[in-house]
Formats: structure tokens, C-alpha cells, sequence
């Protein structure tokens, strides 16, 4: 599939939490939301649940681990029955192009002792899987990757798990949120230090759930970076995780495509209500507005824990800026929408410290880089992140999404303040986290062709 942008036109409109114009369910959530359930011992309603490409390889995870669940109209109900009612599938798992699938299924068949293959395509096989493995084997999870990468086997592992104190070695919800499953089946505390803040969500899922776990309290306006610690305690004999009831906000990864073509498109206003305002993940939003963008946010509300609210954003004359540190981590999937939205700011834009993002689904630094210059953007690569000269627009023409749903989309944005038509080519992987965004920004009043 590939998408036609033309440029011309303003985007005016309110995308509600609910109804014909909503933002997706949190991505993240939504699968924290499936394994937590899979793993509890009564069942579980998750409204608003993400229904797209990434979810359903972890669905159907659930399927081959003889978990029952049915999906209907984005309410995913979970017949929860706990972990030791898991089967043995009779083939390995295959995650598709989700790091977040095969990290999290293999901290929760840990603590459940299932021996299976995990495995993916060939971009998942190429991200790092050492970083779970590694600990995993700590605590005595007899599990092996293949050359750093997956698949990973894991063989039935002695219960219980031994408890572990350990230090990751970069931020990474991912990591951690595998080390916490697994530590559900340990024999004591669990603590893990990291070098800065990475997303909490597993950590306030878990609080509502009943489960003792505490974590480093940080402040994300201080810019600072903190070790975070976060220590999971479970009572003598264990801990059985009941059902989870909850309606997820809406994605703010998905939100950050609509705010910043609101922001670079000439007379244009949106509202995105009931959107998660985690500030783990609000990091895009703190570095716009210092940009100068017309961006305003308010929190009203929570569940579960995470707090939601709204977003307001409006066209805006941007100025260039530096990103490095801690806001690197706060906004790891929002980087291709902020280059986009970097071209069209006065002044060199100066990415660091972003290393991470050339282990994503694609390179994203290079893929980043390669298919802005063919639109007319200036932006070079550097070993850890990219500079780009804004200011200039872009001139419009043919890029590839390089399988990458966040690249395609964000290509699509800049087709609205382009000279000319932007082609997006093999968009269909948009489908992976956002399957509504081309109805949503053409009900905004986009105009887009689909061929």
C-alpha cells in the first residue's frame, strides 16, 4: 500500500477517547494489560485495548499458551486461570516485529517455567536480546539466545526463582518490565537499578493489582539523571495477581503524528482528549513547547494509576533546539515525528545520546536520515543521533517506510507542509500501532489517497 499526501490543506478537529475519531488505546499499555491478565488467577476486562499489528502477535501468544480470551469491539476479555495453567505450545512463539512482545513473554514464561522458542521476523532478529537474557540467567531462568539476538529457548527452569538485585545497563522499560514478570515467581525482594527514568507503567499496573513494588520517586522537570531504583516484594508463599479492569487512555505515540501536524500545517487546530500524560512520556510535548510550539496539556483524570487528560496544539512558528539526556528516554518513539517537526523549525536542530533509536524496528537514525534528504531536508548522521538545518519546508516526492510504522507516518506528516505531493511507499505497516491514522487525519481534513 502506499499513501499519497497533498500538501494545502489545514486540520481543524477534536479526537475524543472514545468514538468514530479516537486516538488507539495505549500501546504500551495494552500489552502490559494482556500478559498481566494472562497471568492472573480470575478474569479480566481491558477496555479501549489497542487492536493492531503488534498486539495481535501477543494475542496470539496467548492463544498457543492455551489462554483463553475474546476480543470484541476494542474490549479484550481474559479468562484468567494463573500462570502454572500455561500449556507447552507445540511450536515455537512467533512475535512478529515486536521487541515488546518477546521481552515481556519471556520475563512472564520465566515466572511461569513454560520451555518454548520465541522468535520473530527478520528485524526482531536483529534487535538485542542479551540485555533480558543475561539477568534471566541470574536468576536461574535457563534460557539462550541465539548469538545475542532471537530466537531464545527457554527450557523448564527450577522454581522458585532465585531474587536479584542487578543494574541495567541503559534505561529500558523493556528490560525491566521482564525482570519484574519473572521476579512474580522469585524467592524475595527483587531490586533493579537503572541510569535514568524509563517508562513506569508495569510498575503502577502492578501497585493497582495489590503487588508491593516501590520505585525512586523523580521529577521530570528537573532535568537531571537520577539512578531509579525499583524494588518488587512479594509476601511469604507468594503472591496470585487477581483480574484487571481498567479502559486505556489513548497513545501518545499515536498523538505525537496529530500534534505536529497541527503544529507545521498553516491554520490549523486540534484537541486529543483522553490521552495518557505518564511523564515518562510526555517528553516530546516538554521539548516542543521549548521550541515555541502553540502546545498546551492538562491532566484530568487517572486510571489505574497513569494519569490522562488533554492535548491542544495550533500552528506554530518553531525555533530549533538541542535534545540529549534524560528527555532521549522520555521520547524514544517520538523521534521521526520530531525530525519532521525540527525541518520546519528555524536553526540546527542538534539530536545526542540517542544511540538506542539504530536498534529500533529499523536504523532510525539512518532510515531517518536517508528518506528526509530525499525531500529536500538537510540532516546528518552522527554515531549517536543527527543534526538537521531546519527552516527550509519540504519538496515533496517518493520515500520508503522501510517497514517502519513510525517512519511511515511520520513521512505522511511532512506531505502537509511539503511543495508538493509526498508518496509513502509500503505504508500498510502504519497498521502495526495506528491502523486508523490515515481515517483520523483525513476526517482532521487531510487530504490523502490510498493505492
Amino acid at each position: 500500500m502506499n499513501l499519497t499526501i497533498h500538501p494545502g490543506r489545514s486540520i481543524q478537529g477534536i479526537v475524543a477517547s472514545h468514538g468514530e475519531i479516537s486516538l488507539p488505546g495505549d500501546k504500551s499499555l495494552s500489552h502490559r494489560a494482556a500478559i498481566l491478565s494472562a497471568m492472573a488467577v480470575s478474569d479480566s476486562k481491558i477496555d479501549n485495548f489497542q487492536v493492531s499489528g503488534v498486539t495481535r502477535v501477543m494475542l496470539d501468544a496467548l492463544t498457543q499458551l492455551n489462554i483463553p480470551w475474546i476480543l470484541d469491539n476494542q474490549r479484550l476479555s481474559v479468562e484468567g486461570r494463573g500462570l502454572r495453567s500455561w500449556s507447552v505450545p507445540s511450536q515455537p512463539i512467533f512475535c512478529g516485529n515486536s521487541a515488546t512482545t518477546i521481552r515481556l513473554l519471556a520475563g512472564a514464561l520465566a515466572a511461569g517455567g513454560v520451555p518454548v522458542i520465541l522468535d520473530g521476523s527478520a528485524g526482531l532478529r536483529r534487535r538485542p536480546m542479551d540485555r533480558i537474557v543475561d539477568p534471566l540467567q541470574q536468576m536461574g531462568v535457563a534460557i539462550h539466545s541465539t548469538g545475542g539476538c532471537a530466537p531464545l529457548e527457554l527450557q523448564r527452569s527450577p522454581m522458585p526463582l532465585k531474587a536479584l538485585e542487578y543494574t541495567l545497563p541503559v534505561a529500558s522499560a523493556q528490560v525491566k518490565t521482564c525482570l519484574l514478570l519473572a521476579a512474580l515467581s522469585a524467592d524475595g525482594a527483587t531490586i533493579l537499578h537503572e541510569p535514568g527514568p524509563s517508562r513506569d507503567h508495569t510498575e503502577r499496573m502492578l501497585r493497582s493489582l495489590g503487588v508491593q513494588i516501590e520505585s525512586t520517586l523523580w521529577d521530570a522537570k528537573t532535568g537531571d539523571m537520577p539512578m531509579i531504583t525499583t524494588r518488587l516484594t512479594l509476601p511469604r508463599g507468594g503472591f496470585a495477581l487477581p483480574g484487571l479492569h481498567m479502559f486505556l487512555p489513548g497513545d501518545p505515540s499515536a498523538a505525537a503524528f496529530l500534534v505536529v501536524a497541527a503544529l507545521i500545517t498553516p491554520d490549523s487546530l486540534i484537541r486529543l482528549e483522553g490521552v495518557l500524560l505518564n511523564p515518562t512520556r510526555t517528553g516530546l510535548l516538554d521539548v516542543l513547547l521549548s521550541m515555541g510550539a502553540k502546545i498546551d496539556w492538562q491532566i484530568t483524570g487517572q486510571t489505574n494509576g497513569e494519569p490522562t487528560g488533554w492535548i491542544e496544539a495550533a500552528s506554530s512558528d518553531l525555533k530549533a533546539t538541542q535534545v540529549r539526556g534524560p528527555l532521549v528516554v522520555r521520547m524514544i518513539d517520538e523521534f521521526p515525528a520530531f525530525a519532521v517537526a525540527a525541518a520546519c523549525a528555524e536553526g540546527k536542530t542538534v539530536v545526542c545520546e540517542a544511540e538506542e533509536l539504530r536498534t529500533k524496528e529499523s536504523d532510525r537514525i539512518a532510515a531517518l536520515a536517508g528518506e528526509l534528504r530525499k525531500i529536500g531536508v538537510v540532516v546528518h548522521e552522527t554515531a549517536d543521533g543527527f543534526e538537521i538545518d531546519g527552516g527550509r519546508g519540504f519538496s515533496g516526492g517518493m520515500v520508503q517506510s522501510h517497514g517502519d510504522h513510525r517512519l511511515a507516518m511520520s513521512l505522511a506528516v511532512a506531505g502537509l507542509r511539503a511543495k508538493s505531493a509526498v508518496t509513502v511507499e509500503d505504508a500498510q505497516v502504519i497498521g502495526e500501532s495506528f491502523p486508523s491514522f490515515v481515517a483520523i487525519v483525513r476526517q482532521l481534513g487531510a487530504d490523502i489517497e490510498v493505492g
